[in-house]
């Protein structure tokens, strides 16, 4: 099974291991969510959508949809 953003737990950190760059809007691409980043769950919104990160210091949120696509490893 695949480990995504969308698996994180509040305060979680992971590395980005892969995207969907086809599924995956440019503008994420643009603010650091790159294969090797790091990201962190800061906070989610009722019923886990949308989902609050934090990328390399870029603050940003994103649909659990788009986050069902970026494959990370989970840094324990």
């Amino acid at each position: 099974m695949k480990v995504t953003v969308a698996h994180l737990k509040r305060g979680q950190r992971g590395i980005i291991k892969d995207i969907s760059a086809e599924v995956i809007p440019l503008k994420l691409l643009e603010m650091g969510c790159l294969p090797g980043n790091e990201v962190t769950l800061v906070q989610t919104a009722p019923f886990k959508d949308p989902m609050y990160l934090n990328i390399n210091g870029s603050h940003l949120a994103i649909r659990k949809e788009t986050a069902l696509n970026i494959e990370i490893d989970i840094i324990s």
